[in-house]
């Protein structure tokens, strides 16, 4: 963190902050990696800048963000750390931590709102034609662009998915999104007779190549790796990346790309906002407004049919 040492007080109480967050809040572990590196980085500024930590004025703030944005940071990334920064003021306030409560103040910058990536109905057609099902790991891409599509889960859902999260009987996955909270998504029939199929045909051969076997019961992975072991959202998305090329995607098409599609196309289908905020996972149903951004076409046709004037729109 640099040449100076970190105030002993801010690094007991960053300490504390983390764990918090992670075991009671129950956030997830890249939002609490994203908030120990903000924070680490600030607490090396002040270090260096002889400000203390726990007690930064207004103005000891804007220079800290100042330095960021004069190292070229972006808006997004400047508001990530103020608002690592503003939680864990907060919870000092909380926990009876003597410290400033300077960066309650401060306005966060403006972010222009980017409207998110989506898969048309050609490429979509394409991705899913990809995947070799003559061999077990093509039954297992299939089974992971199907889920992903089916049910708009985050890659990092799909990884910590086990057998068990799908009800072949009801037609349904049980996904945990971000701190931890469950939802449970229906999914269509190709879906699960994509699931059905890998699970009937390509995880036991994935497992016996690999010289494996299941764990107990409730601990058994969806998505395995060649070894044998439940792939993590990093080797899932690797492998949407791989299954995306050989689609003739864009390089910039990612996993979330069919979360956004997902979304998209239940609205242009005419699902109601709410509905998709809960399928979706979202905690505010603001988060999920983005997505009229995309569907211009079915808001109007909702005015003209649902509107008394309609017709004049």
């Amino acid at each position: 963190m640099g040449d100076r040492a970190v105030d002993p007080a801010y690094l007991e109480a960053l300490d504390a902050f983390i764990a918090y967050i992670a075991r009671v809040r129950g956030l997830s572990p890249e939002t609490v990696r994203a908030y120990t590196t903000h924070l680490e980085q600030y607490g090396g500024w002040a270090a260096r800048c002889e400000v203390p930590p726990l007690e930064p004025t207004v103005a000891d703030l804007r220079s800290y963000l100042g330095d960021l944005r004069r190292a070229c940071y972006a808006p997004r990334t400047l508001a990530a750390h103020l608002s690592a920064l503003r939680a864990f003021f907060r919870w000092c306030q909380l926990e009876g931590v003597p410290a400033s409560d300077a960066a309650l103040s401060l306005q966060s910058p403006k972010i222009g709102r980017t409207l998110p990536a989506t898969v048309d109905h050609a490429g979509m057609e394409r991705l899913f034609g990809v995947a070799d099902l003559s061999k077990p790991a093509g039954l297992r891409d299939q089974a992971m662009l199907e889920l992903l599509y089916a049910s708009g889960a985050r890659i990092s859902e799909l990884s910590g998915m086990d057998i068990e999260s799908v009800d072949a009987t009801e037609g349904t996955v049980r996904l945990f999104g971000k701190g931890s909270k469950e939802r449970i998504v229906p999914l269509y029939r190709r879906a699960l007779d994509a699931v059905e199929r890998y699970l009937r045909e390509g995880r036991p051969a994935l497992l016996a190549a690999a010289k494996r076997c299941d764990a107990a019961p409730g601990a058994r992975p969806l998505f395995i790796s060649a070894r044998g072991n439940r792939m993590s959202a990093a080797a899932l998305r690797s492998r949407f990346h791989l299954l995306a090329r050989l689609a003739g995607l864009p390089d910039d098409v990612t996993p979330h790309a069919m979360r956004h599609s997902f979304a998209t196309d239940l609205l242009e289908g005419g699902a109601d906002l709410r509905s998709v905020q809960e399928l979706l996972g979202h905690a505010s149903l603001s988060t999920t407004t983005i997505y009229t951004h995309l569907t211009p076409d079915r808001l109007k046709q909702a005015l003209r049919r649902s509107h008394p004037r309609g017709d004049e729109a």
